[in-house]
């Protein structure tokens, strides 16, 4: 049995046990393997903000990691959620970024995971003009800095 095929036993039985009717396809794409959720219940299984479906996304792979110790990291997404987030959320850092090449001014992004930072980060990696640059702090949510490159 996969990893993935494992993970999605996992799943498929904790929400079950909770009561949800769901329907499960397993993807392996470029963020590495994933398992896409559809549900009746979406909004209760993706939860305020996301906070949820990370809270499932972590359970998951820390009882997959425990059955299978070299198991990738699994991602989860409920109903394109995660997708469409990550989506708005590149987007959202290149016009930003527009702004800081346009003005010369630094600007804050809004606090992010560590998943999302490197996302951002990916997208200014090879620009000429902006960089981004993630800012002291002690909680797991973070700021990033897009400021022009000297």
């Amino acid at each position: 049995m996969t990893p993935l095929s494992h993970a999605r036993q996992i799943v498929d039985t904790m929400l079950g046990y909770l009561g949800f009717t769901v329907k499960i396809d397993e993807l392996d794409g470029p963020e590495g393997p994933t398992l896409q959720i559809h549900t009746e219940d979406s909004q209760l299984l993706i939860g305020r903000r996301g906070a949820t479906m990370e809270d499932i996304q972590y359970l998951v792979n820390r009882i997959l990691l425990r059955h299978i110790p070299d198991a990738p990291r699994i991602r989860v997404d409920i109903e394109y959620f995660r997708s469409m987030r990550e989506d708005q959320m590149v987007e959202h850092a290149r016009e930003v970024g527009e702004r800081v090449r346009l003005s010369g001014q630094s600007q804050v992004l809004d606090p992010m995971n560590s998943y999302y930072r490197r996302l951002v980060h990916n997208v200014f990696v090879n620009d000429p003009d902006v960089q981004s640059v993630s800012m002291d702090g002690d909680s797991r949510f973070k700021r990033i800095m897009l400021k022009r490159r000297k």
